[in-house]
């Protein structure tokens, strides 16, 4: 564990990691200080896309926590950046919240439900039949799919909910069409954080709660890696993978000892 303490900069999921949905988990409070006193560069790297930065902020403050906004990115934000080099001045029609659709107008992509480029999906409260009808008939008339991140389930208070994987599979089964998904573990977001961290991965550690998006994304950007057992993964579950993350723990309080 003291190589990981001596860490410069640590990559840290939220849902599952800081909380679930509402309530703060054991040991954040005493991590982020920890953090801050030990002059550690930070990022909160969060595949779910519903939220600003802002909005990310103001929920950490409403549990106790200060952290400015420049310390999130989210997959949201990867999004729009990556369609917006791909097609840039592109139309997207989107299943999402206000995070994701905010990150696509702030990057030049424009709302279209006639004949969008785009199909974006990522987490939403108002998913519907309708939207699938909608979405399904873009994209035979040529629209391509994006997914903000490949997650077919997320922690929250209640417990396990279906996240973007889940709602985006009826439109891939539907129109025989794969999703590109930018969230983690795709390269692309590893490499943006690292280079709002200043960081090489050399001294960098990710801490997430996933096996399947957190740690592969780690092990594949050849970043240390921590599970956390506070969010999806059970301990049980860690050896049916072909990887392994660096160090288990039971959550971010353990960290700093």
């Amino acid at each position: 564990m003291e190589n990981i303490r001596q860490k410069k900069a640590f990559i840290c999921d939220m849902d599952g990691v800081i909380y679930h949905g509402n309530k703060l988990l054991p040991g954040v409070p005493e991590f982020v200080d920890w953090l801050k006193h030990e002059k550690k560069r930070f990022l909160f790297l969060t595949n779910s896309s519903e939220r600003a930065p802002r909005e990310l902020q103001e929920k950490l403050s409403r549990l106790g926590l200060e952290v400015p906004k420049e310390h999130f990115y989210t997959s949201a934000l990867a999004t729009a950046a990556f369609v917006s080099k791909q097609s840039p001045g592109c139309t997207a029609y989107v299943i999402g919240e206000t995070g994701l659709i905010n990150a696509l107008y702030n990057a030049g992509i424009t709302m279209n439900d006639v004949n969008p480029d785009y199909v974006i999906v990522g987490e939403s409260r108002n998913y519907t039949y309708e939207n699938i009808l909608r979405a399904v008939k873009y994209i035979q008339r040529g629209a391509k799919l994006i997914g903000t991140n490949p997650d077919l389930t997320g922690p929250a208070e209640q417990g396990i909910v279906p996240a973007t994987g889940a709602l985006i599979s009826p439109i891939e089964q539907a129109t025989g069409h794969k999703a590109y998904f930018v969230g983690k573990p795709n390269p692309l977001m590893m490499r943006s954080a690292l280079k709002r961290l200043g960081c090489q991965r050399e001294d960098t550690v990710i801490v997430g709660d996933r096996m399947d998006t957190d740690i592969i994304a780690g092990v594949e950007s050849e970043i240390s890696t921590v599970l956390v057992l506070s969010g999806c993964t059970a301990r049980e579950e860690v050896d049916s993978y072909a990887y392994s993350p660096d160090h288990i723990l039971n959550g971010v309080g353990d960290i700093p000892g």
